[in-house]
């Protein structure tokens, strides 16, 4: 311490005491060694006794060691060759045990390659799934797990190519086929219908039960999932009844969806299926430009039609979400006011009733058909009333050259019958009831002509026609029965009676067929309740229903006769203007020829063969052409005396015309046609009369004296008129 202190001295000091310490060490060893020195010599000299023996030792270790030594070389060779051996033993544990780990690896590829080369995509999805999350984990430090796992995104994208490709090919397959599919399913739902109709009209009280069980019998075949393609190989005329899923493969469409359902793009998928449907509905949906030419073009668009919306309804109720009620519903509505608008179109061109009366039937079981797969199909049938409009109209048209064809074939002459057989057949097609006729024997005459039976038989084929129609609307009696009398009113007031207008103002149409023409209207007439009645049993409405319309036939029929009438009276006159126009006086002769002019004698024959034919007709009608036509002649007569070509009469001329009209008198008082009051019929000549006896016996003081008085014998004796055939 005193060192490190740094004391004065202090290492010298300490370098002294360390040197007296050392030697008085070395003393104490030199003592000790003094001690021993005895003990080391004599184990040096046992030493050196003991240098031979360790030598002879060392010879016989030697000798030993070499016999050991070539002794344990076969034992080291084979203890080498153990030890090699458990080496192999336990590298071959080690590949056991990881072959025991990557062989389920490779057996689930191998799997996957054979899924996917027998296109089982969807098995497939689940094998990578397993493969990913189980396997390939536990060897993943393999270079070939690492191939493997670079790969599986790939088969994943090859899978959903093919299951859109598949996809594509089953949207094209519908598309070409949807017409195969709507037919299908139209013709059971039209069998279905006619089998519940007749169950109907069998057994009422078993009704309800039995299309229950019929629903229920097409729900099962609706929702019934088939996974069969039958396009191509099925035989077109196989017995077979097959539902319209029978005769498509919906297996693409479960396996695409299920596939993107994996793999988590099912949105993806869904949106792409709903854009290209959309797509093929408005294919669907656009008609052919000649499909309003035949029944055929109609019949094919409404099968595609039936055959899209039935493939869509199936996939509704079989998958998931890839469909919904309100897409399907949206997706209807749109094609609905398309369907309305482009048959509202096609339609108009349509003149043929067959035609539409045809596509009615269509468009009702194409409702039907739709409805039964819950689609809202009412304004199929408000369209169906415009329609029916329509069909009106086209049965007016050909029924209205019906009509005419009638009219023109008629001799229009009464019926002869010549034995009760004929009669029978006569009174089968027309109603007609005359007890007075009944009573006379064979042969006899009916007062109708041909075109009475053969036009209310067309009437009656009109409301059959017009029925047809009717049928299958889903409406009740009463309002079939009051669209039958109103298509009939429209046929009696507008169609019928045309015909018969145009009928009557035909120039060939003479007396004779006019007279025809008002009997027949009047039996018509008569005949208008039986065609209620008819109508009446055809719908089992009665007519004393508060609703039940009224035919208009009487009024039709009236306005004809009425019509005819006024065209008797008018050919009656122009007949006699005919007459007139002959006539040849000398107006300058001396005396006169002592007869009637041969012209007026003719004409005079005329109206008497002519009102003869009158005696079926009704006798004011009769009564009132008979005073028309009688006027006409006398006025035409007075027209011929005071014609201003004339310019100087004759007394002789005067006496001769006085002869033609006692002529005219006396046919007039002979009553042509009976019912005739006293004198009636002949004053339409008292003015003649009256002239005529002025100038005969000369009386003009009598005239001047009495002209103006009630009494006056030349009463009808015009001034004018007497003076203008006095200069003459």
């Amino acid at each position: 311490r005193s060192v490190y202190d740094d004391q004065p001295n202090a290492h010298q000091k300490f370098m002294e005491k360390l040197d007296a310490c050392i030697r008085n060490h070395d003393r104490e060893i030199e003592k000790m060694c003094n001690f021993h020195h005895q003990g080391f010599v004599d184990a040096i000299t046992e030493l050196l006794k003991v240098r031979a023996d360790a030598e002879k030792l060392k010879v016989q270790v030697t000798d030993t060691n070499r016999r050991l030594q070539d002794a344990g070389k076969e034992v080291i060779a084979q203890t080498e060759e153990i030890i090699r051996c458990r080496v192999q033993q336990r590298n071959i544990t080690t590949v056991v045990e990881k072959l025991q780990l990557c062989l389920p690896v490779l057996e689930m590829y191998s799997k996957l390659k054979e899924q996917m080369s027998v296109k089982r995509y969807y098995s497939a999805l689940k094998t990578m799934e397993q493969l990913e999350n189980l396997y390939l984990p536990r060897v993943s430090q393999y270079r070939f797990c690492q191939i493997m796992i670079e790969n599986l995104p790939k088969l994943r994208e090859e899978i959903k190519e093919i299951s859109m490709s598949d996809l594509k090919d089953f949207l094209e397959s519908i598309r070409k086929h949807s017409d195969r599919i709507g037919e299908t399913a139209m013709k059971q739902a039209q069998q279905q219908k006619t089998f519940s109709t007749a169950l109907q009209k069998q057994n009422n009280v078993n009704y309800g039960r039995n299309m229950h069980l019929g629903r229920n019998r097409i729900l099962e075949s609706k929702h019934e999932i088939t996974l069969k393609r039958t396009f191509e190989d099925e035989d077109e005329h196989e017995e077979e009844v097959l539902t319209a899923q029978d005769l498509v493969d919906f297996s693409p469409v479960y396996r695409c969806l299920h596939i993107y359902s994996v793999l988590g793009d099912g949105e993806i998928f869904e949106n792409y299926y709903r854009k290209q449907r959309r797509k093929q509905a408005r294919l669907v949906l656009q008609p052919q430009s000649s499909m309003h030419e035949t029944v055929e073009g109609y019949r094919r668009y409404f099968s595609q039609i039936v055959g899209f919306f039935v493939v869509e309804d199936h996939i509704l109720h079989v998958t998931q979400g890839l469909v919904t009620r309100t897409y399907t519903d949206e997706l209807w509505n749109m094609a609905l006011s398309k369907i309305i608008a482009v048959l509202r179109t096609h339609s108009s061109y349509c003149n043929d009733p067959d035609l539409v009366l045809e596509l009615k039937n269509l468009i009702v079981v194409f409702a039907d058909t739709l409805q039964g797969y819950g689609f809202p199909v009412n304004r199929l049938f408000d369209l169906l009333f415009e329609i029916r409009d329509q069909y009106n109209e086209t049965l007016l048209k050909k029924w209205s050259g019906l009509f005419r064809d009638i009219f023109e074939a008629d001799n229009y002459s009464p019926i002869p019958v010549a034995n009760e057989e004929e009669y029978r057949i006569v009174i089968s097609k027309f109603p007609f009831q005359d007890p007075e006729l009944d009573k006379q024997s064979f042969p006899k005459k009916l007062p109708i002509s041909q075109s009475v039976p053969q036009i209310y038989m067309q009437v009656k084929e009109f409301i059959y026609a017009s029925l047809k129609f009717s049928e299958s609307l889903h409406r009740s009696s009463t309002e079939i029965d009051d669209m039958l009398r109103k298509s009939t009113n429209l046929l009696l007031t507008r169609t019928l009676s045309s015909c018969l207008q145009n009928l009557i103002k035909k120039p060939h149409i003479g007396l004779t067929e006019l007279v025809q023409i008002i009997i027949n209207t009047t039996h018509l007439e008569q005949a208008c309740k039986y065609l209620e009645d008819f109508i009446s049993n055809i719908t089992n409405i009665s007519q004393l229903t508060v609703h039940t319309a009224r035919l208009y036939g009487l009024s039709t029929f009236k306005d004809a006769r009425h019509a005819a009438e006024g065209e008797i009276y008018t050919k009656l006159n122009q007949k006699i203007d005919e007459f007139i126009q002959i006539a040849d006086y000398d107006w300058t002769m001396s005396e006169s020829d002592g007869r009637a002019s041969g012209y007026l004698m003719d004409l005079i024959n005329f109206l008497r063969s002519t009102f003869q034919v009158f005696t079926h007709l009704p006798g004011k009608v009769a009564q009132t052409a008979c005073m028309s036509a009688c006027q006409h002649l006398s006025m035409s007569l007075m027209q011929m005396l005071l014609d201003s070509e004339l310019k100087q009469i004759s007394m002789g001329a005067i006496q001769q015309f006085n002869l033609d009209v006692i002529q005219c008198e006396l046919f007039a008082s002979s009553e042509p046609v009976p019912g005739f009051q006293g004198d009636t019929l002949q004053l339409a000549f008292i003015d003649l009369r009256q002239l005529l006896d002025l100038f005969m016996v000369w009386d003009w003081s009598t005239y001047l004296a009495d002209y103006g008085q009630a009494t006056s014998k030349y009463l009808r004796v015009n001034p004018s008129t007497a003076l203008t055939l006095l200069e003459k």
